[in-house]
């Protein structure tokens, strides 16, 4: 009865792995270690292992076969919007081309059940500002586009050979639950910030026209902590006989400003955060909020997390990192 994690030395990752250790179930984590650090799973069994080679397959069959692994936990891709643009066939090899490999290794073990993490990229930009599942899907990005094929992909397994999926749809994660579990990775808003401030710089804010209260983008922050126990609350569900739905958005179903964030980040560390105002991205909606009833009626998961919390962890785990 146990959970292999790929990508579990990773951020997210490696906040389910604890928690799936701190409720006594077994693990096995299978990572490259591009991205993550074995420190962050010390104590559970890793496998130095790239999913996107082709012998990948039956090297994770094994690793199945040899743990008792009844569920995966697939987290293994990359993430940056702006190098998915630059090199699109690598983010496709990376991301859709890994998840294959574990789908195959997968149905050769006959392990049934997979919780896949996906984003809320997939809506591309959305039209409602609180986005439902059935909003319509439209990536704007190569890094969208592979985690939508992703989706397709759990899918289709299912109806295939009767792999149980479910796709968690992560809106803007930040935070740590842990501090030395904290987002070493400098790709969001709270770590950019966090950055400029501990370096003596000013933040950017892209924007500040928008039609939105303050003027800038508003966005649904989630603990990454309360995304962690969303997994666990996935891995249960999978267990269910009856699952009316296999994709479910995680937020917090309310949205915050960039401003906000950065003015908070600055109450926060104590350092002046008054930001210089840079243009509009291209691309970048004015809101976009989760709507989380789905997950909050059929999981019974809410987020326990608010803003503040968010970025108080964020900022003992970013000074716990030196």
């Amino acid at each position: 009865m146990t959970v292999l994690v790929t990508g579990g030395a990773g951020y997210i990752g490696a906040h389910v792995v604890r928690l799936l250790r701190e409720t006594h179930r077994q693990v096995v984590v299978v990572d490259d270690l591009s991205s993550g650090d074995r420190e962050r799973v010390s104590g559970a069994p890793l496998v130095e292992l790239d999913v996107t080679a082709p012998e990948s397959v039956e090297a994770m069959a094994q690793v199945m076969t040899a743990h008792n692994v009844t569920s995966v936990v697939h987290f293994a891709a990359r993430k940056q919007v702006g190098e998915s643009v630059v090199r699109p066939a690598w983010y496709f090899q990376q991301n859709v081309a890994g998840l294959a490999n574990v789908v195959a290794a997968m149905e050769r073990a006959q392990v049934m059940n997979l919780v896949f993490s996906s984003s809320a990229a997939v809506y591309g930009a959305p039209v409602e500002e609180v986005v439902p599942e059935d909003a319509a899907t439209s990536p704007v990005n190569p890094y969208g586009e592979t985690k939508l094929v992703g989706e397709w992909l759990v899918r289709d397994a299912a109806r295939a050979w009767g792999m149980r999926g479910v796709s968690l749809r992560y809106f803007n994660v930040a935070g740590s639950g842990w501090p030395d579990l904290g987002d070493s990775v400098v790709m969001n808003l709270v770590t950019m910030v966090l950055e400029k401030l501990t370096s003596g710089q000013r933040p950017v804010v892209f924007g500040t026209d928008y039609p939105t209260p303050d003027g800038s983008c508003v966005r649904d922050f989630v603990h990454v902590l309360d995304l962690a126990r969303a997994h666990l609350a996935a891995l249960a569900y999978l267990d269910r006989d009856e699952r009316p739905f296999d994709v479910f958005n995680v937020g917090t179903g309310s949205g915050d400003s960039v401003l906000a964030v950065v003015a908070e980040l600055g109450r926060v560390t104590g350092i002046d955060s008054t930001p210089v105002v840079a243009p509009r991205r291209a691309g970048d909606p004015a809101c976009v909020i989760a709507s989380v009833e789905r997950i909050g009626t059929v999981l019974g998961w809410r987020a326990e997390s608010g803003l503040t919390d968010i970025l108080a962890s964020a900022w003992e785990a970013w000074t716990h990192q030196g």
